[in-house]
């Protein structure tokens, strides 16, 4: 894998977002009175879900109708548990969880998906002698019990072709991942790439060598809209007013990094601009993949969602995974050119 330099990646989302041109974001006000509406996010606020914040601020979801309330969450577990005991209306989940949820008995479905690429990697910092995965090999690596992460990384060595009996896995807690592999306790970290890649660059002012999961074949949809199942059958039309300007927003706050985090800031004062922008940037790399390509943002893969089953089978511990066409819909992704975001 490559190195990423931060130069070479803001050169690279800057021409992405000078290419991407959004007419109409501004569509008719809605007449009368708009409607209260409840969305929990899958973590804090962060650079890679500015984009609601984006979609209420600019009157995305006003235009539409909706007073939509925003709320922080603790991860994508508790939102998608939070969804199902219909304590919100809407919440941002990863799909894994979600499948995992669903196998579960949870009467949930994703209508709109936004990182519909694996955004786990392995990380090792750029001076680091691990120059392919397979380096990994009689060193440890840190990744928090339990998560995501840690179920997929399995699959990830073999699909990296690494004996997995020759890597020690050290259970950190995720607040002292980065700190792990930044003082040497590891030589390398696993994650959400967005999530830890920013600190190591910005605070740490070092570089970082990504290993992305699904370039080695774990396919997984990470996070998007989800709804409960009787949400979604007795008011369909409040589910097809969300989901447009929430698209919108993430289309605006790409095009818009900078006023995406100012805005996010009046929500959160512990908001970092360059670390949340950073964060934003590598989330960007997560939204499409070779079976989304050329399709709206939001817009899901059966055969995606099918290898997210089949990982979880594997590698998950869910003997009786869902099918994957329950999972999710595209009946409420908005179509058209606007929609469909670059490639890189």
């Amino acid at each position: 894998m490559a190195q990423f330099s931060r130069r070479r990646i803001l050169e690279t989302s800057a021409a992405a977002a000078g290419a991407l041109v959004l007419p109409r974001m501004r569509p008719a006000r809605a007449a009368g009175p708009v409607k209260a509406v409840s969305l929990l996010l899958d973590w804090i606020y962060q650079g890679p879900n500015a984009a609601f914040v984006v979609a209420r601020e600019l009157g995305f979801y006003r235009d539409a109708g909706l007073d939509v309330q925003i709320t922080a969450g603790k991860g994508s577990g508790s939102t998608a548990q939070l969804v199902a005991s219909k304590v919100t209306q809407f919440g941002f989940v990863d799909g894994f969880v979600l499948a995992n949820a669903v196998s579960k008995g949870m009467a949930l479905k994703s209508v709109g998906s936004i990182y519909r690429r694996n955004p786990a990697a392995m990380m090792v910092l750029a001076e680091s002698d691990i120059k392919v995965p397979k380096d990994i090999e009689g060193k440890s690596i840190a990744i928090t019990a339990g998560s995501t992460q840690f179920q997929e990384f399995p699959a990830f060595l073999k699909g990296a072709g690494v004996d997995a009996a020759k890597v020690r896995v050290v259970n950190i807690d995720p607040a002292g991942v980065t700190a792990a592999l930044l003082n040497g306790q590891v030589p390398a970290i696993a994650g959400y790439a967005q999530s830890y890649v920013a600190n190591i660059e910005i605070r740490a002012k070092k570089e970082a060598r990504v290993f992305w999961y699904s370039d080695y074949g774990v396919t997984a949809v990470s996070n998007g809209i989800v709804v409960h199942e009787d949400f979604l059958k007795s008011d369909p039309e409040l589910v097809r007013a969300f989901v447009p300007p929430s698209i919108k927003g993430f289309l605006h706050a790409r095009q818009h990094p900078d006023e995406a985090i100012e805005m996010l800031r009046k929500y959160s004062s512990a908001i970092e601009p360059a670390i949340a922008r950073r964060e934003a940037e590598y989330s960007w790399q997560t939204w499409v993949t070779p079976n989304t390509r050329g399709k709206p943002l939001g817009w899901a893969s059966d055969l995606d969602w099918a290898d997210t089953v089949r990982v979880l089978k594997q590698y998950g511990g869910v003997a009786s995974p869902p099918d994957a066409a329950l999972l999710y819909t595209n009946a409420f992704v908005p179509a058209g050119a606007e929609y469909v975001p670059p490639e890189i």
